[in-house]
């Protein structure tokens, strides 16, 4: 709605930018007539007033467009920062603190490129940037099969949102959502 908002607000200002050159043009300080594109002859001609140059399009700030615009020169995988904590994987080398950045890959993430990979496929997916950190709704039926000890905590960026998650092996519902975060995780299968 917001956005709606601000395209009513914006419109109007296009039209008056499009006048206020017409009206400057025509007055005393001219240095002369405003070339048009309208036909001076013919019978497509009719008496219009110059309108002078159309105004560029102005593009909408971040909080306008829900969050999904971009910067000049800035990519969605450009503002992906995160600390990954991890704790009872049985994994070797998987448990601790991690640092992962996207675009380009950095940190101390030990599968840091396949890990950016399977966050931008997630995020090129509406339904994967709904559901991809969200946590298991209080109330869902899941299956009571325990997954492992296995504990992480996911706080950052991920194109542009804020993320603070939590991930366990509880029951089903939270070892499929461990499973989608792989390799973002470690695979304790």
């Amino acid at each position: 709605m917001l956005r709606r908002l601000a395209l009513t607000a914006v419109v109007p200002l296009a039209v008056l930018a499009t006048a206020v050159p017409a009206a400057t043009a025509s007055g005393a300080a001219s240095s002369g007539p405003v070339p048009s594109v309208a036909p001076t002859s013919g019978p497509f001609a009719a008496a219009r007033p110059a309108l002078g140059p159309l105004p560029m399009p102005l593009p909408l700030p971040g909080f306008l467009d829900d969050g999904e615009g971009t910067g000049a020169g800035e990519t969605d995988e450009a503002r992906t920062r995160l600390t990954v904590s991890v704790e009872n994987s049985g994994v070797p080398g998987a448990d601790g603190t991690f640092e992962l950045e996207c675009g380009p890959t950095g940190g101390t993430h030990p599968e840091g490129q396949a890990a950016c990979d399977r966050l931008a496929e997630a995020g090129a997916t509406r339904a994967g940037r709904q559901e991809l950190f969200r946590e298991t709704p209080e109330g869902t039926m899941c299956t009571m099969i325990h997954g492992g000890d296995a504990f992480a905590r996911i706080v950052g960026t991920w194109e542009g949102r804020a993320v603070d998650t939590t991930a366990s092996r509880r029951d089903g519902c939270e070892i499929a959502r461990w499973n989608s975060l792989v390799p973002v995780l470690p695979d304790v299968r």
